[in-house]
């Protein structure tokens, strides 16, 4: 049976989610700025045409913003990731198979689907995720994931298409390939791109024609399949279940300089807690909990210090207090009085799947049960009414470091006190 992918991206998805709420963004450059209110990384089609970049200082843009309306906005991430699940569930209707790649692109199996009727098949998909969640997407057809993917920017980019595109037995399949930056080719990133510009290789087509040995030589095995599947020849399946990470990290930059030790362990505390629900929700444990600890190195005038340091315990856990007792144990080696903290975060490693913990002689019946019992109640509770519903009480209560986010709008779908009301007279 012929392999046939669809990928499934979400157009402008961040600023997508905002205008779903508020229709009066629809035709108005709205841009959406990182943690802290930092860089630009999200834009409307509306924000790229005044020339405002990708991952943009939003200090250096602020009069380009004021001169033109330009409407901008703090993460919110809360929505996004609710709105992102909404638009997957809706993708799930239209195939038994579904690999959800990023928050706002899923790749979807169309192996025995009527080839001549895959076009119209993609525009019902369209229709009915913008019908059902608000959100437009695009979709890029092809028999293996890499073209589909270029067929999905294929779609984005020509209006005239109506959102979808279908490269399957096209017949200018090396027209298009050739007016494709190999940049722009799935897998093949800045580094790359520039060592293929150099040897001439410069589009799509380009490195289709490259030779076997060559590639495999310079750009190793995935390379070599990267190059088969511009050929139609599928390397790469449908991941449909999640692949367990091997390293969770979790950090953010403070909202203002922290210089206390007790603010410095409630932030890591809030830090630890994230990470270990990761961790529970692929039923993993970590063994390793490597701490870091940064001043602002865009400050030079400001005295600079960071570390790290790292513990490795008696055996994998994944119960929130003690990955938080251990974690505030190594930041108390690396801790320093006198700097103005700009961050701080928790990376765990060594990674093992739950029920094959390792244990040792100086272990007694661990992990307790009480203890899962205890994460499981929490993770629950957390997932019914909203993050931080329970939490610890090393996380403190002001949270005054947090990041900035002044320009959030409300979290209208995962709280109910922010709840859009409707009033009529």
């Amino acid at each position: 049976m012929k392999n046939l992918f669809a990928l499934v991206d979400c157009n402008n998805f961040y600023v997508s989610c905002e205008r779903v709420f508020n229709p009066r963004l629809e035709g108005r450059a709205v841009v959406v700025l990182s943690n802290n209110d930092g860089c630009v990384i999200a834009r409307s089609n509306e924000a790229k045409a005044l020339g405002i970049k990708m991952g943009a200082p939003a200090f250096q843009h602020k009069d380009l913003f004021r001169k033109n309306g330009v409407l901008v906005y703090s993460s919110n991430y809360a929505l996004y990731g609710d709105m992102s699940q909404r638009v997957m569930e809706t993708l799930g209707r239209f195939t038994p198979r579904i690999e959800i790649y990023s928050i706002d692109e899923a790749f979807l199996s169309l192996e025995g689907f009527d080839s001549t009727s895959l076009t119209e098949y993609a525009h019902l998909i369209r229709s009915t995720a913008k019908k059902w969640t608000g959100i437009p997407v695009s979709i890029g057809i092809g028999p293996t994931k890499t073209l589909a993917k270029l067929a999905s920017k294929v779609a984005k980019k020509y209006r005239k298409l109506n959102g979808v595109f279908d490269l399957t037995d096209h017949p200018a399949m090396e027209k298009i390939l050739d007016s494709v930056d190999v940049g722009d080719v799935w897998g093949i990133g800045p580094r790359y791109r520039t060592f293929l510009v150099r040897h001439g290789i410069r589009s799509a087509l380009d490195l289709n024609r490259a030779g076997d040995i060559w590639v495999k030589k310079h750009m190793t095995v995935m390379g070599l399949r990267t190059v088969k599947e511009l050929r139609g020849i599928p390397c790469f399946g449908l991941e449909e279940l999640p692949v367990p990470r091997k390293g969770i990290m979790s950090s953010r930059s403070f909202g203002r300089p922290v210089e206390s030790l007790e603010e410095l362990k409630q932030a890591l505390a809030t830090y630890v807690s994230r990470a270990a629900e990761k961790l529970r929700s692929q039923r993993s444990a970590a063994a390793i909990v490597h701490v870091f600890l940064l001043t602002n190195r865009f400050k030079p005038r400001e005295p600079q210090y960071g570390n790290s340091s790292t513990a490795i315990l008696p055996i994998p856990m994944d119960y929130t207090p003690n990955l938080i007792r251990w974690a505030h144990r190594q930041l108390g080696k690396i801790y320093k009085p006198g700097y103005r903290y700009k961050k701080t975060g928790v990376f765990l490693t060594e990674i093992v799947p739950r029920d094959r913990i390792q244990l040792n002689l100086f272990t007694q019946n661990y992990p307790h049960e009480k203890n899962r019992k205890i994460m499981r109640v929490v993770d629950l509770i957390n997932a019914r009414w909203g993050t931080d519903t329970v939490r610890y009480g090393a996380e403190g209560t002001q949270k005054e470091w947090k990041m900035r986010r002044n320009l959030l709008s409300p979290r209208y779908t995962t709280q109910w006190s922010e709840i859009p009301v409707v009033k009529s007279e």
